[in-house]
């Protein structure tokens, strides 16, 4: 029923993930991308709507093309949910992928446009199960070797589309929601899950409900029509979420994102019927989904034995600077994707880094709980067993300020800072740390820096104010 991202099927089973046979092969696009992946065809075609092409080709370990909205006929194609349908397809090869979407989009040959900007969105990386340095780092380096480090940029994805989007801000599963803690990314899934099972609905309730012996019982179960009064809000979101990143990435500007939320599961695994599993893997998925944008995954080699994966996001209507822009930079990605594996860590360096960073997650936790000094006490458990990871010292230092120990959160900032000089949040905590300790020309110095690193960072500008107004 293209209903799923994991690509199980109760009726003829699971396709075998040629990477990693003992873990799904992602949804509902898997056939598509394990013929590419064990070598039986060269390309395949997919339907993507909320992840069903980009899922299954980072779980394989293939490319996977997911086109703007619209600009590739539907016609003949069984649809799922109109509003979000696109055709995609796979390729191991950057050269097939490019020439099958020269086709299909009905493209000629012109001169390469060039990338002017590269954005790594921090705030995605952050909620990824894999390291965010053994993510980014291959990009990173790949990028400042084709087209130098100063196209690089980082930016706060959630805050820039709440400050684009503000509808978006308490809009949870199809209702209103008061909590202001719920992020622009998770209410930009729970839209496009709405919008999923309604358009889904339309399209196949009347054979679902004369044949629903023979349908999974967690669709079936999941057509409800809550929320079928705010469908007209969720088709306005669509515009919105389109011209915010539109806005951002113009004609030459790449987003850089996770493709999902971790390794492909394990079959038969808990997380595939973890509904908060679920959900933050489609919040990555909502983007391309919601905007209509072009979005391509790209591996990046393995973790754990495992295919992991990046992906580029173009604005809509990009798709040949996509595909040029990926066949340009791929092979100097999977070089540094080999440097990378010969420069591996000793295996007990691998296992405090592992373990370090189990202890960071478990930090996160105390902290979103609200539990200060526990997150204190796990961030620097971490910051033992890994002191070279900027992150820790950050995260340590918010929850410093939670406690007013502002002199020890300045220390952890800068601490932060002498290792990754680009961590803007680290420069706004010590900004805050530095304000509340009356170090007023400093703290505007620390925000104006993060300004520079994040042009749209709402709190850098807000605080560069405040603090001007008080002390011109």
């Amino acid at each position: 029923m293209a209903y799923s991202i994991h690509g199980e099927n109760k009726h003829f089973g699971t396709p075998t993930n040629p990477a990693a046979s003992d873990r799904v092969p992602g949804g509902c696009s898997s056939g598509s991308a394990v013929a590419v992946a064990g070598g039986m065809v060269d390309f395949a075609l997919g339907i993507d709507s909320i992840g069903g092409v980009r899922v299954p080709g980072g779980y394989c370990g293939v490319l996977a093309f997911r086109p703007s909205h619209a600009v590739i006929s539907n016609s003949g194609v069984i649809p799922v949910a109109p509003s979000l349908d696109t055709i995609g397809w796979f390729a191991k090869d950057p050269i097939v992928l490019r020439r099958v979407g020269h086709l299909l989009l009905k493209l000629s040959y012109t001169d390469i446009r060039l990338p002017r900007h590269f954005y790594i969105a921090d705030d995605c990386f952050e909620i990824s199960k894999i390291p965010a340095r053994r993510l980014t780092q291959v990009v990173t380096k790949s990028v400042e070797k084709l087209y130098g480090r100063q196209v690089l940029s980082h930016v706060n994805l959630g805050n820039y589309l709440a400050s684009k989007i503000p509808s978006l801000r308490n809009y949870s599963n199809g209702q209103k929601n008061g909590d202001s803690k719920f992020s622009s990314l998770q209410a930009l899934s729970s839209a496009m899950q709405l919008l999923h099972k309604h358009e889904f609905r339309d399209q196949h309730n009347e054979w679902i409900n004369s044949a629903k012996s023979a349908v999974d019982a967690s669709i079936v179960g999941n057509l409800s029509d809550d929320g079928d009064s705010t469908i007209n809000i969720v088709q306005d979101a669509r515009k919105e979420v389109r011209l915010a990143l539109n806005t951002l990435l113009k004609d030459d500007g790449i987003l850089v994102i996770p493709t999902a939320l971790g390794c492909p599961p394990k079959l038969n695994a808990r997380e595939l019927s973890s509904t908060s599993y679920n959900a933050e893997t489609l919040c990555l998925q909502s983007l391309s989904s919601m905007s209509g944008c072009c979005q391509v995954t790209v591996p990046i080699g393995t973790h754990d034995k495992c295919p992991i994966s990046v992906s580029f996001i173009a604005r809509h209507g990009g798709d040949r600077f996509l595909l040029d822009t990926t066949q340009a930079i791929y092979a100097t990605i999977q070089e540094q994707v080999e440097v990378l594996a010969k420069s591996n860590p000793s295996s007990k360096e691998a296992m405090s880094e592992e373990a370090a960073e189990a202890a960071k997650e478990k930090g996160n936790s105390a902290f979103k709980e609200k539990q200060w000094q526990k997150a204190i006490n796990l961030y620097t458990e971490a910051i033992k067993l890994n002191g070279k990871v900027a992150t820790y010292y950050s995260n340590r230092a918010a929850a410093f300020l939670e406690l007013a120990n502002y002199r020890q959160a300045e220390t952890d900032c800068t601490s932060a800072i002498d290792i990754d000089p680009k961590i803007v949040k680290a420069y706004l905590r010590r900004g805050t740390a530095r304000e509340m300790l009356g170090y007023y020309k400093e703290a505007v110095d620390d925000f104006s820096h993060a300004l520079v690193l994040e042009p749209m960072n709402k709190t850098a500008g807000v605080a560069i104010n405040r603090l001007k107004k008080l002390f011109p």
